[in-house]
């Protein structure tokens, strides 16, 4: 019988008593193991229940919602395999968010039913039916259970956007294109069976949740941190012997920097390092190979909307070049719109395309395209049909007339020894309309000058980007997803600028 419900993903291969998931603090102590056997009776005892709901209370019904507001932990991996399995709709929430936007969700998701932590029950529990998480066990209704058989279109989970300028947007995600997205592309599978791959980045973002279900459907074993810290994630690799990271490129800046933790630990387990959601340098990726020596190395490429892999090896097996995201998997239709045929803003189709943004006709119009969906990243393309990212459509501002592309001037920078993260934003200004202006965190031990990158920039690319004034930082901020927080460092830019400038008068 074809698959037909997302959370029968579960390798029913796997033994009984394999490790399905280690939970860790995030210290990267171990708090918690459990079994392939016991995460198999858990989800169906829990989707049981989610129908059941008790004497009192009635059950959920198909294709009602269920949000999962918590941290990291491996009941909230259990819920939201039941809750898919059960045929309801299981909305991850960034719970970092604030408070008013929480609301939004719940609302615009029309939540029937909240999981909460204790931290975070509060944002939710006035608005919606909220069961704490730590009481799980009293949603359980032990017992066999088979997962629904859903349509390809049902939607299996709700993922809202990071909303960097106005309310974030929710994307449906349906069975059957997620189901595509895990079993379609067999080069996708990290070949992983019994063997281990940490998770650290939150699980409300598609980065956490898709790495976490490429490990189920090959039997290994998720190591998911409950929280981030760089120290907690090089001694769990460490001492668990982790086989296959997976991270955003600012957590393993984070890592980089951990030189006294990096001089105890030894690395040479991982064989699979795979960052993606953020864009990275050829230098960054020189720097990954350094960290994990023995490790193939990946730059993953997806989008909340449009499904979670795009990119792969070249067909005729071409080498893919430095910091390539790779080129179009079998089944992804990609295109380049703009004047330039090999350069332009990057166009898909996916079968785990999303069918439109909820509740939002407007915003899907703007991006659903005759079944294309406009992603906003402009890309270039090499003579092998290799893509690589330029930076974000959104992001590009103008310098005289010239338009600059931020993640450009950001890899230019980082190819300076000294620099170990940068990000660039634009600053007002009367004559040119916006000038660059950089954030740097030097690597350590080092103490670069702002003339040195500015004259470095200056010799190496063109001179309306280079930026007109440095300021080097400690760390760069962190929005919810552990990318760069861009906004937060554009309105700490102005302001500096101008505190600067105002000095020189």
């Amino acid at each position: 019988m074809s698959l037909t419900n997302l959370a029968a993903i579960l390798d029913p291969a796997a033994p009984d008593d394999r490790p399905l998931i280690i939970q860790l603090s995030p210290e990267g102590d171990e708090q918690l193991r459990l079994s392939y056997g016991e995460g198999r009776a858990r989800i169906a005892a829990l989707a049981r229940g989610l129908l059941k709901r008790g004497p009192l209370k009635p059950g959920l019904g198909r294709g009602q919602a269920v949000a999962i507001v918590a941290a990291n932990s491996a009941d909230y991996l259990i819920l939201y395999m039941a809750t898919m399995a059960a045929g309801l709709v299981s909305v991850c929430v960034n719970h970092k968010l604030p408070r008013e936007t929480v609301a939004h969700i719940m609302k615009d998701s029309a939540v029937a039913l909240a999981i909460a932590d204790a931290e975070r029950a509060p944002l939710v529990a006035e608005l919606v039916p909220t069961v704490a998480i730590e009481q799980l066990d009293t949603l359980l209704d032990p017992g066999p259970f088979t997962p629904l058989d859903m349509a390809f279109e049902e939607t299996a989970m709700v993922l809202y956007t990071s909303g960097s300028t106005g309310l974030p947007k929710g994307v449906p995600l349906s069975h059957g294109g997620y189901i595509w997205a895990t079993g379609a592309t067999p080069e996708q599978r990290p070949g992983i069976e019994g063997r281990k791959a940490i998770i650290a980045a939150p699980l409300f973002h598609m980065n956490g949740l898709f790495s976490a279900k490429l490990v189920m459907i090959n039997g290994g074993t998720i190591v998911l941190m409950t929280a981030f810290t760089a120290a907690g994630y090089i001694r769990a690799i460490d001492r668990l012997r982790v086989d296959m990271v997976t991270s955003v490129p600012t957590m393993l800046a984070l890592v980089m920097r951990e030189t006294a933790e990096l001089a105890k630990a030894d690395l040479s387990c991982v064989t699979v390092a795979v960052t993606g959601s953020a864009p990275s340098t050829p230098e960054f990726f020189e720097q990954m190979h350094r960290l994990f020596p023995n490790a193939e190395t990946a730059n993953s490429w997806g989008t909340t909307e449009s499904g979670p892999i795009a990119f792969g090896p070249h067909p005729e097996g071409i080498a893919k070049p430095m910091g390539a995201l790779g080129y179009p998997r079998k089944g992804i239709e990609v295109k380049l719109v703009g004047d330039d045929p090999d350069q332009g803003v990057l166009h898909i189709r996916t079968p785990a395309l999303m069918s439109g943004y909820l509740n939002r006709e407007a915003d899907t119009r703007k991006r659903l395209i005759d079944g294309w969906y406009d992603t906003g990243d402009v890309v270039r393309r090499d003579a092998n049909g290799f893509v690589f990212f330029v930076g974000r459509a959104d992001d590009m501002f103008q310098c005289g007339g010239e338009n600059v592309y931020p993640g450009e001037v950001e890899k230019l920078l980082g190819r300076h020894a000294d620099v170990a993260q940068v990000c660039v934003v634009p600053v007002a200004d009367e004559i040119k309309y916006q000038l660059p202006v950089a954030f740097v965190v030097p690597k350590p031990g080092t103490s670069p000058s702002e003339d040195a990158l500015r004259r470095f920039a200056l010799d190496n690319g063109p001179a309306y980007a280079h930026p007109r004034a440095v300021w080097f930082v400690d760390e760069l901020p962190l929005a919810g997803t552990n990318k760069i927080d861009r906004k937060a460092l554009v309105d700490r830019a102005a302001a500096a600028f101008a505190r600067d400038n105002a000095r020189r008068v």
